[in-house]
Order: C-alpha cells, then sequence, then structure tokens
C-alpha cells in the first residue's frame, strides 16, 4: 500500500465547481475523450473533469503552488463526508492500492452535489491515473464506487499543456 502523499492531505480552500465551469474564474479551453479542461484564471493553472452517466463528477488538477495533485469526486446522492470533514479513503488504480483521507465539500461547488478530494504528491499515483481505465474507491463511511478513467492520459496531457501557457502567457 502506498500513501496519497509525504505531505499531509487537506482541504482545497479554493472554490471548486461541478459540471461545468459555473464560476467567472474558470473558462473552457478544450475536450478531449470525454474530459474537458478548464483555465482557473485565478490559479493560472488547469483542471480536468468529466461526468459519468449518473452524473457523477471526476476532477483533478494542480493546488496553487502546483506543487501537488488534487482529485477530486462528487455525487448528487448523499454522503456521510460532511464539509470539512476528513475521513480514511483507499483508493484502488490498477494494481496499486493508495491510503489517505479525503475531505468534504459542499457549498463551494454547484448545488445538489457533496463529495471530497485528496491531494497526492505522488508520481506513481499521477501515472496510475493516467495509464489505468478505471479506479475503485473505498471511503471510510459510505460504499465502495468504481469510477471510469478512459482519456485521462490526453485530458492530463492537455490539462499540462494548457497549465504552461497560462504559466508563459
Amino acid at each position: 500500500m502506498m500513501l496519497f502523499s509525504t505531505r499531509s492531505i487537506a482541504v482545497i480552500a479554493t472554490a471548486v465547481f461541478a459540471t461545468g465551469a459555473s464560476a467567472d474564474t474558470f473558462l473552457k479551453y478544450g475536450e478531449v475523450e470525454g474530459w474537458k479542461v478548464y483555465i482557473d484564471q485565478e490559479k493560472k493553472s488547469c483542471l480536468i473533469e468529466t461526468v459519468d452517466s449518473a452524473e457523477n463528477v471526476v476532477q483533478m488538477g494542480l493546488t496553487e503552488d502546483r506543487s501537488v495533485g488534487y482529485l477530486g469526486v462528487f455525487t448528487k446522492g448523499e454522503t456521510a463526508l460532511k464539509a470539512g470533514e476528513t475521513e480514511a479513503v483507499v483508493i484502488l488504480i490498477g494494481e496499486n492500492m493508495y491510503v489517505g483521507e479525503a475531505t468534504g465539500m459542499r457549498g463551494n461547488i454547484t448545488k445538489g452535489y457533496s463529495g471530497g478530494y485528496v491531494l497526492s504528491d505522488s508520481p506513481q499515483f499521477a501515472e496510475d491515473l493516467a495509464q489505468q481505465y478505471t479506479m475503485t474507491v473505498f471511503p471510510e463511511k459510505d460504499y465502495a464506487f468504481t469510477m471510469d478513467l478512459s482519456g485521462t492520459k490526453k485530458a492530463m496531457a492537455m490539462a499540462r499543456e494548457c497549465t504552461q501557457k497560462q504559466i508563459s502567457g
């Protein structure tokens, strides 16, 4: 088993969104294989987002200092994870299992959605997200669920390109 990060896992203190760029600070940059890439104008970086057939949302991006990546999963279903609370979570991607904490988010995302974020500075975690096609999440309090990661590699590459343009331009 691997830890998500050598740093502590904590909430992202910036406003995030679900199901499209609902905040003025986010501009759509492009789309690839079911993923949308958005520019976060405040942080001068980019993030990726996909929505599955059940309207669950997966988001990935970088923290403001770009040293740590985040993975967020949101649902319209009820979750036991409340805003600001943390709970243990295990994520299985391919043959690798990652153990850490998820921090709950409500209110900073589209109305009706709840969920949480994990932070990671593990290159292997990022590589697994890019290379594998599914991830299974085992929250401490809720039921396990599987998310489709198809297209993640190309979306992450587009987000890197987008972020480089924000930094240099």
